[in-house]
């Protein structure tokens, strides 16, 4: 980008800027901290950054234009001003009928996707009524034990309408399954649905310990998913690659990037040894990472993903479709930068982490509601963080250009040097046999501990300030109206449960569960007889059980 001469009178005039301008502050004031990094501690941030700083640039390689490879700029040729990024809020209220008033509420102040949320028996795999579920229905997100609370869910909610995320893993093939089979009864066309399920069972080993079966068993769910969708729910995202997780239990944000790529290498190599072509199945990849608030940090991981995805999926898997390149993502702001204490901060952390992803290029959003460090958000913070995401699209003019930090001397060398870094991570984890060998053996695990265990250190230390927790403190925060589940949603949710049991036809039941049972013990795609089986009222613990007869259970460590 500059000759040589150019860069060498760039030295010379910065050696003089040093000596005879930054020179007499420096050794008057000093600065602020002996050494600056960025907010985890990858990088280190210099005083200055120069055109020097980024001399091995190649534009065309490692930038180039938006929608054309390798992506650094983006994934769409006009990005945010041909379309904004999809609006998300994370909901998932107790029972299917608040989920249903929640999900209207958010489409209308004008939520253009909607998130789902489920409790913790439902991403086990358990029905409401089962003695593991007992104290956690409806707890952490909305109870699904069947179709009919999919149906109540999506009531008055056209499936041709709207884009729906769910956050859901181990079970993922049967809510998938529910999805589709409430949008037959609406008369959708299937190419017409579109959303995302999570899908991601890697992170569940690494991060959080929502696994069911086995690996070798799970990747086969996900493949099946994977050529199931690209016959039958094209634009529907059947896996979001989540490093969103990963960050949230105390990864750097090269960690993040590295270990969520590393992730989706071991999908991809899962499929292609299915039989499946790269070309078919890898369009409908997604991804989703965290927002922190060291927003050039946040940025250049963002950008540094794009690219080294494309590479990848160029180098080493002979993609030929340029979609198959493009790393599509969602992003989420930072649960684990959220303080009980000075709520109101959040607001403005939230604020920055979502100015981040825009910038950095995400394709959907969820910004958290500022009580989420305490409990579910309430209405009132949800449109709080919903106007967040509003007020950057309309007002701040953030979306009126494309990846506007480009050029920077210090974005462009943070990216590279987080990429560097990143790439790095994967080329160890390579070399340990891959993925799942590193989180067999606990590899993957132990480096993300060892982050969050330093970084605990430093904020106990007053090295790291929290604002309102370590820092600006004060004795006594307003109180507060929370969130709360109602103990006897649980009871109702187990005898509406039965009420549908009661109506169900069992011998139509029973047949459909054989079917199922039959394709896990051989070949079959396992998605089609599940759809049948949904359809019939079969449970979600019914399904299951099934796999886990099939399957077994994973047992970390034995």
């Amino acid at each position: 980008m500059f000759d040589e001469e150019d860069l060498e009178a760039i030295r010379e005039a910065k050696a003089e800027w040093e000596a005879e301008t930054a020179g007499p502050t420096l050794d008057r004031f000093g600065e602020r901290e002996e050494t600056f990094t960025t907010d985890t501690g990858g990088q280190q941030v210099k005083r200055l950054y120069t055109p020097d700083d980024i001399a091995d640039l190649d534009y065309a390689e490692d930038i180039g234009f938006p929608g054309e490879e390798p992506y650094t700029r983006g994934v769409y040729s006009t990005m945010h001003r041909g379309r904004l990024w999809t609006m998300r809020q994370y909901a998932g209220m107790g029972t299917a009928s608040e989920t249903n008033e929640r999900f209207n509420y958010l489409i209308d102040q004008g939520s253009s996707g909607l998130s789902m949320a489920f409790d913790l028996p439902t991403q086990m795999g358990y029905d409401s009524d089962a003695s593991m579920a007992a104290g956690e229905v409806g707890k952490a997100g909305v109870a699904i034990d069947t179709l009919a609370d999919f149906e109540t869910v999506f009531e008055g909610i056209p499936l041709d309408e709207v884009s729906t995320s769910m956050t859901i893993n181990a079970p993922a093939v049967v809510l998938l399954a529910m999805y589709i089979a409430v949008g037959d009864k609406q008369g959708v066309d299937r190419a017409e649905l579109r959303g995302t399920i999570q899908n991601d069972i890697m992170k569940e080993y690494i991060a959080r310990n929502l696994f069911i079966y086995p690996p070798e068993p799970s990747m086969r769910l996900i493949t099946d998913t994977f050529g199931f969708a690209a016959e039958e729910v094209p634009n529907f995202n059947t896996i979001s690659i989540s490093g969103y997780h990963i960050r949230e239990a105390g990864s750097t944000a090269a960690q993040e990037i590295a270990f969520t790529l590393a992730n989706g290498i071991e999908y991809v190599e899962a499929a292609i040894e299915a039989g499946q072509d790269v070309d078919e199945f890898a369009p409908q990849l997604s991804f989703f990472f965290n927002a922190h608030n060291n927003i050039f940090e946040e940025v250049a991981k963002f950008r540094a993903a794009r690219r080294l995805w494309a590479r990848i999926m160029d180098e080493q898997f002979g993609a030929e479709n340029s979609k198959s390149k493009q790393l599509k993502f969602h992003t989420q702001t930072g649960g684990s930068t959220l303080t009980a204490q000075q709520i109101e901060n959040n607001v403005v952390r939230v604020g920055y982490q979502a100015l981040a992803a825009v910038l950095g290029g995400t394709q959907s959003l969820h910004t958290n509601g500022k009580d989420e460090a305490l409990s579910l958000p309430t209405e009132q913070s949800v449109r709080t963080a919903l106007r967040t995401q509003q007020i950057l699209a309309h007002e701040s003019g953030v979306a009126d250009t494309i990846d506007p930090l480009a050029g920077s001397y210090y974005v462009e060398s943070l990216t590279d040097e987080v990429e560097a870094e990143a790439r790095e991570i994967i080329d160890d984890i390579d070399d340990r046999g891959g993925m799942l060998r590193a989180v067999d053996a606990g590899y993957i695990q132990q480096e993300i501990q060892d982050v969050a265990f330093e970084r605990q250190q430093e904020i106990e230390a007053g090295e790291r300030v929290i604002v309102g927790v370590n820092e600006f403190e004060v004795d006594d925060d307003p109180e507060m109206d929370l969130e709360s589940v109602d103990e006897e949603d649980e009871q109702r949710q187990i005898d509406q449960l039965e009420e549908v049991k009661a109506d169900r036809d069992d011998d139509a039941v029973a047949d459909a569960l054989d079917a199922v049972a039959a394709a896990a013990a051989g070949d079959d795609n396992v998605l089609p007889p599940v759809i049948e089986a949904v359809k019939a009222y079969a449970t979600v613990q019914e399904i299951c059980d099934v796999f886990r007869d099939e399957f077994g259970e994973y047992q970390p460590g034995v």
